[in-house]
């Protein structure tokens, strides 16, 4: 479609059907729905001006994680070294979803790396429609067609982390979970569950507890796992933040670890190798999966609308957090 055709279809001037096209501020936000709307149905393509834009944004869902400081670094070395700058944003709870959504598409930016974050199909769309590349790293959900990702072997780090304590010796060993609706977490409980179906063992689902990801969700979910009256000699928890909140909970139930329990965690961030005891931990290449997204989104960029699916490996740290069973 021309501009003539879309401003026809939208009933709006050419001049305005410009103005939204090129991300100008001064045109309303009804004015910019109705005309990415016409945009959408008309499955209306444009390529991005790439000399113009110097700037890339990371989107994420919050900042209150190391995890996130990870990918800050990798992102922003990555766009350093192509000469582009990175612009960050940070979701609270409660925020509007379309505010950030038209506020970034309505600047010049080369393209957007979502954090898990879950896009509708509207904002998929729309993103496409205006030629703005984007790339979702560690996905809520399968993504979608021409949608790009980078993400790590979740399951299979769920599987090492839970057949290095197998192969140790334990047999009870708990899970602390993340949150359900992302996919990352639900691979993680399946790399558990599938080692311990392999090694015959049976999946007590009294073991399988309910977390997000956080310190405080570790430390009472792990409380509640050491009042059992057959406590685990092993837990594994969905993250490193998990997992330090399981070494606080033994601590102060006069639990050592690794002699009374075992924890290993998920993810390698710094603080993994500076807690007491040193964790065990599933590395996941926080920096690196920032890195190849820019370059990815880069490509999309040059070439147009593409759909990749990257997983980069995870790799076991045996630590000091972990021992066989006394």
């Amino acid at each position: 479609m021309t501009i003539a055709q879309i401003a026809e279809e939208s009933g709006l001037s050419t001049a305005t059907v410009s103005k939204v096209l090129n991300g100008r501020p001064d045109v309303s936000a009804s004015t910019r729905r109705l005309v990415q709307e016409v945009l959408v149905s008309s499955g209306y393509r444009r390529r991005p001006n790439t000399d113009a834009a110097q700037l890339i944004d990371v989107v994420f869902n919050d900042f209150d994680s190391p995890w996130a400081t990870e990918i800050i670094r990798g992102a922003a070395a990555a766009a350093q070294s192509e000469g582009l700058t990175v612009a960050f944003t940070a979701l609270s709870e409660g925020d509007e979803r379309r505010v950030w959504f038209d506020h970034i598409t309505s600047r010049g930016t080369r393209g957007i790396i979502l954090l898990l974050s879950q896009i509708t199909e509207r904002q998929r769309g729309q993103l496409l429609a205006r030629g703005l590349p984007f790339v979702v790293i560690d996905p809520t959900a399968e993504p979608g067609p021409e949608v790009s990702s980078v993400g790590a072997t979740n399951w299979s780090g769920g599987l090492a982390a839970t057949n290095h304590l197998i192969e140790l010796g334990h047999s009870r060993i708990a899970i602390i979970t993340g949150p359900p609706a992302l996919l990352c977490s639900r691979a993680r409980l399946d790399g558990y569950r599938g080692a311990l179906e392999r090694a015959g063992l049976r999946v007590d689902e009294q073991l399988v507890r309910p977390g997000d990801f956080r310190v405080k969700a570790g430390y009472e979910q792990a409380k509640i796992l050491f009042e059992l009256r057959d406590r685990p000699s092993a837990i594994f928890a969905g993250n490193d933040l998990a997992a330090l909140g399981v070494l606080r909970a033994a601590r102060e139930a006069g639990l050592r670890v690794p002699d009374d329990v075992s924890v290993v965690g998920f993810d390698d961030i710094p603080l993994a190798e500076w807690s007491t005891p040193t964790l065990t931990t599933v590395r996941q290449p926080l920096t690196e999966m920032a890195a190849v997204a820019v370059g990815i989104l880069l490509e999309i960029a040059e070439s147009g609308p593409q759909k990749r699916r990257v997983e980069l490996a995870t790799d076991l740290v045996v630590r000091e957090s972990t021992a066989a069973p006394r």
